[in-house]
């Protein structure tokens, strides 16, 4: 088949379209739903993805995270096991800090275990998170101030109180303040001299930071008013190009530290950034089969739904096809009449997907700023490829039929 015939073919099936809008829409309806399912959910896990990666970028991409417990996602409830760990200590902070030389710097907060309430004069916050740190957590978390200055080691010696709070403490307990430096806040009656506000993070798609909603204090001055919350995460930045070093030493360190036998498993977990996007690749990938199989119903009901039309085509042009074969067209110039007839139909609601998708995509947008979209090329293309196949698979046996007909008993068909 030469140039000519391939775009008088297209040519014909365009006009077959053109010529039943409405049918030819509800046929292709299956085909658009499928894109366009397929495409929205890949561009919002795409655009989900590069914000934790842009949010794991600001918290530094070299650090390893120390903690008693299992972190990540749980596929049921923790035993009674790991619930009987002891908690990482200080002691464990300084023995890393000392004999991991991969590692450069090392941090630590404690988790508050009592009421989240902040008060000042007749205004309160609820929803703040206290957590206690060591002077050195500025360094390794790369936090940044907008006001004030950060712990001293001085402050965590003398169990002073102090403390650094978020933007979102700070607009919420000082509203009609310039500076909130030197101001007191109480935490259940205990009062603290604010000696520094933390910049804002950039928003996730959750909504503001966490660290927004902070109130930290020195570690030491944690457990000086509360003795029971012993909970202790362990942050190291790891040298440059010597992560995997780092985590092999920090492991060491703490199996030494908490007195593990070679033959036993580790009682505390290791977590790193690298670790924390692929559990988050393999949450997407489970929501990404569940799409895949959302849109391969929608692809099927539009599969069907093309081959049935085509179908009802061949009949209505029983005599178009008598006429053709009767001047001369072989078989196969009436397969790829059809073929192509069905294909142009299905990837015309593959395209039609596609619109959709980048519309819906940038609506998203605009209405959930905080959730991220990006749609992604290899999204596309596919959408439009397995569109395309749709018409190819599901077109070939009424073209076939088409083809198979009598040319005498076709002319005679009313």
């Amino acid at each position: 088949m030469n140039k000519n015939q391939y775009l008088e073919n297209v040519a014909m099936a365009l006009g077959t379209l053109r010529a039943h809008k409405m049918r030819s829409f509800l046929t292709v309806l299956g085909v658009i739903i499928g894109v366009l399912t397929v495409i929205v959910i890949a561009s919002i896990l795409t655009g989900m993805r590069s914000s934790i990666v842009s949010l794991v970028e600001q918290y530094g991409t070299h650090n390893v995270w120390a903690f008693h417990l299992t972190t990540g996602p749980q596929t049921g409830p923790r035993d009674r096991q790991e619930w009987q760990r002891k908690p990482l200590t200080v002691d464990d902070a300084e023995a890393i800090r000392q004999n991991a030389d991969a590692v450069s710097k090392v941090g630590y907060f404690g988790f508050f275990f009592g009421s989240s309430t902040l008060k000042y004069e007749d205004k309160t916050f609820s929803r703040a998170q206290i957590q206690g740190v060591s002077p050195s957590l500025a360094d390794v978390n790369n936090l940044a101030l907008a006001e004030g200055r950060f712990f001293s080691r001085v402050d965590d010696l003398r169990r002073n109180n102090v403390a650094i709070l978020g933007v979102n403490v700070v607009e919420a307990l000082f509203p009609n303040y310039a500076s909130v430096v030197g101001k007191v806040v109480e935490l259940e009656g205990k009062r603290f001299t604010v000696v520094g506000v933390l910049e804002k993070r950039k928003a996730s798609f959750f909504g503001s930071n966490d660290e927004d909603n902070v109130m930290y204090i020195p570690y030491r001055t944690l457990r000086k008013i509360s003795p029971r919350s012993d909970f202790l995460l362990i942050i190291s930045a790891a040298k440059e190009g010597q992560l995997e070093r780092a985590q092999d030493q920090i492991e060491a360190v703490l199996r030494r530290q908490r007195n593990v036998r070679f033959d036993e498993p580790n009682n505390f977990d290791l977590t790193t950034s690298d670790r924390l996007i692929q559990q988050f690749d393999s949450i997407t990938a489970t929501i990404g089969l569940v799409a895949i199989a959302i849109s391969g119903v929608g692809l099927l009901v539009g599969g069907i739904g093309v081959m049935n039309i085509m179908l009802v085509s061949v009949t209505e042009r029983t005599r178009e096809i008598g006429v053709r074969k009767a001047i001369g067209a072989k078989r196969r110039d009436i397969v790829s009449q059809f073929l192509f007839e069905a294909i142009t139909l299905s990837t015309s609601g593959g395209v039609l997907g596609i619109v959709l998708a980048v519309i819906t995509s940038y609506i998203l947008a605009w209405l959930l700023p905080d959730m991220p979209s990006s749609i992604p090329s290899w999204a596309v293309i596919t959408g439009f490829v397995v569109s395309l196949s749709v018409g190819l698979i599901f077109g070939v046996w009424p073209a076939v039929k088409a083809s198979k007909l009598d040319p005498i008993e076709s002319l005679r068909y009313e």
